[in-house]
């Protein structure tokens, strides 16, 4: 007589992965995060180059203020408001902050030798690299 097991190899259910499976999940993570990380690097040079760009804009609304009022503005926030003359605002509030969300700064005491006040950022947190007209 012929007895059958009931739990033949059919039957039986897996409690785990193969080691084949767990080695293919781990190589697809590892290529993930290396594409993350090449990806973060130019994220944070295009934001410097917003942030340059933005610099570049407000310098020149300094320069139109000036040649139409005879002196710099005081701070930029003036330049974000509407003009006494009821002329329109040289720059729009979001122009006057970096890529980061911090105030772009305007230093009347330093100026270029063409005659431009320095217009700088701090730019990204913890770097300590600034970013600046000149």
């Amino acid at each position: 007589m012929l007895v059958r097991c009931p739990h033949t190899r059919r039957n039986i259910r897996r409690a785990a992965f193969t080691l084949m499976e767990v080695l293919v999940v781990v190589a697809i993570i590892v290529v993930l995060a290396g594409i993350a990380t090449v990806s973060f690097k130019y994220l944070s040079g295009a934001k410097e180059d917003a942030t340059r760009a933005k610099i570049k804009k407000v310098e020149t609304a300094v320069v139109s203020y000036n040649l139409r009022n005879k002196q710099f503005p005081t701070d930029l926030v003036s330049l974000t408001q509407v003009q006494p003359d009821n002329s329109q605002a040289y720059l729009e509030p979001g122009d006057i902050l970096d890529e980061w969300g911090q105030p772009i700064e305007l230093d009347l005491s330093q100026m270029s030798p063409t005659g431009k006040p320095k217009i700088w950022s701090r730019g990204e947190p913890g770097t300590g690299r600034a970013i600046s007209n000149w």
